[in-house]
């Protein structure tokens, strides 16, 4: 039987690292390291999600210290200043603040809830999903929900996108400018339609994909043409601001491209970056990252305090809840090896006693049933002190008794010949906390 694990997590957020961190953090992708950690010594289960702010990843474990071992090799570019380790409490709840938006560079924001599910999704393709993180991630995004249907922590919620046009409308006059969306995705949509909100004269979005680029044209009402990738050394000398946003995994947006331009104001809020920061060194060039967006995303935060405060009150109630069911599972998990190994240990010897019996006489079928009534009365009361104490131990989070039970009542230990019971006799199957005996598990239920 395998305890049910804990998890440990790793995360490396825009709150203490940089954009060059988190991007470094970010590996081959979520798939590449749930497989590299699932490939980690006592590793069963592995999530990760990486957005522009944030890479993160979380294992489970039998071991705390498996999980601390195989999260050492995460992020180990990065200084550990920037890296925030979680335990298993620690994880769940950060897990809901992520979901909630709560933790995220423009509080509040939508996007999450999707890139969160698309992680889920990821991981479970890399075999990276078990019933632990099935049930952390799942009440996450449950939380998430919560918070953007019982509080007003999204109304009117900025988008990178357009806290990204905010940031530009400060630093230029956008009055019958010019601006270039690279990217079609669904921040890109975000910033155009957050350009659409303002006096550009113009549009143009950029993207790998033309058709995608068309549609996310013709969804906003200001003037605006789709081009591919490769026209942007063209348009961007006659734009007035640039905001970037692609999933490529190198450099879009060369120093080269800049060459002619004037003044131009370039938003990079792709992860990993799409603007060569050399483009920033050209005269009249700008060049600004996620980093640079704090100034404009800190006044969101502070006129959603109330609401995040509301978030907060659920995400405790919640956390209570998981944390009392992951609490239940360990001992059960305990009671269930308990049982299971005292009931091998009672079916051997009432097969012994039966056989001695029927060698004395023939058995009636109601003196059997008193023999088998009696060794069960026998197993309920022995155990009832040890399921009771095995429950409070999981109340109070010690999980080394716990541990020390599971491994002294480990139902698959197979006696050696030399040791006081044979280990021949059937297996009578009892493995779970419903075969605690009826009068024992009442006693409990007081």
């Amino acid at each position: 039987m395998r305890e049910t694990g804990a998890i440990a997590g790793a995360s490396v957020a825009h709150a203490d690292a940089t954009v060059d961190e988190i991007e470094a953090a970010g590996g081959d992708g979520v798939r590449a390291t749930v497989s590299d950690l699932l490939a980690r010594e006592g590793v069963e289960e592995a999530f990760a999600v990486q957005t522009c702010n944030r890479s993160e990843a979380y294992v489970v474990t039998d071991r705390t210290v498996d999980g601390n071992t195989a999260l050492s090799t995460f992020a180990p570019d990065v200084r550990g200043g920037a890296v925030r380790r979680l335990d298993h409490e620690e994880s769940l709840e950060h897990l809901m603040r992520v979901a909630s938006g709560l933790e995220s560079l423009v509080l509040g924001e939508d996007q999450i809830i999707g890139q969160l599910r698309e992680a889920y999704e990821e991981s479970k393709s890399a075999g990276g999903i078990g019933p632990v993180l099935k049930d952390a991630v799942t009440k996450a995004l449950h939380v998430g929900e919560r918070a953007r249907t019982e509080t007003s922590i999204n109304e009117g919620v900025v988008s990178l996108g357009s806290a990204a046009v905010r940031l530009a409308a400060g630093e230029i006059d956008l009055t019958d400018g010019s601006a270039v969306v690279v990217g079609a995705g669904e921040m890109g949509t975000l910033a155009a339609r957050a350009l659409d909100d303002t006096p550009v004269s113009d549009i143009v979005v950029a993207n790998r994909t033309v058709p995608h680029a068309e549609f996310v044209a013709e969804e906003v009402d200001t003037p605006a043409e789709a081009v591919p990738l490769a026209d942007l050394p063209a348009v961007i000398p006659d734009a007035d601001l640039v905001v970037t946003a692609t999933g490529s995994p190198d450099l879009v947006v060369h120093p080269s491209y800049v060459d002619g331009a004037g003044r131009v104001v370039c938003i990079d809020i792709a992860q990993p970056r799409d603007v060569d920061p050399a483009a920033g060194a050209r005269e009249g060039v700008t060049v600004y990252d996620i980093d640079d967006l704090e100034d404009v995303t800190q006044r969101t935060r502070e006129s959603r305090a109330a609401e995040a405060r509301e978030v907060e009150s659920i995400i405790d109630a919640e956390l209570d809840r998981i944390l009392e069911a992951y609490k239940r599972k360990r001992a059960d998990d305990a009671i269930s090896a308990m049982y299971a190994g005292a009931d091998r240990v009672k079916a051997r010897e009432l097969d012994r006693a039966m056989s001695k019996l029927e060698a004395q006489g023939d058995l009636t079928e109601e003196q059997r049933e008193t023999v088998a009534d009696l060794a069960d009365a026998l197993v309920g009361q022995l155990l009832a002190a040890p399921t009771r104490s095995l429950r409070d131990a999981a109340g109070e989070d010690d999980w080394e008794t716990i541990r020390t039970a599971l491994q002294l009542f480990d139902p698959d230990f197979t006696p050696t010949a030399g040791d006081a019971v044979e280990s021949d006799a059937p297996d009578a199957g009892v493995g779970s906390p419903d075969a605690v005996p009826d009068s024992v598990a009442e006693e409990l239920d007081d």
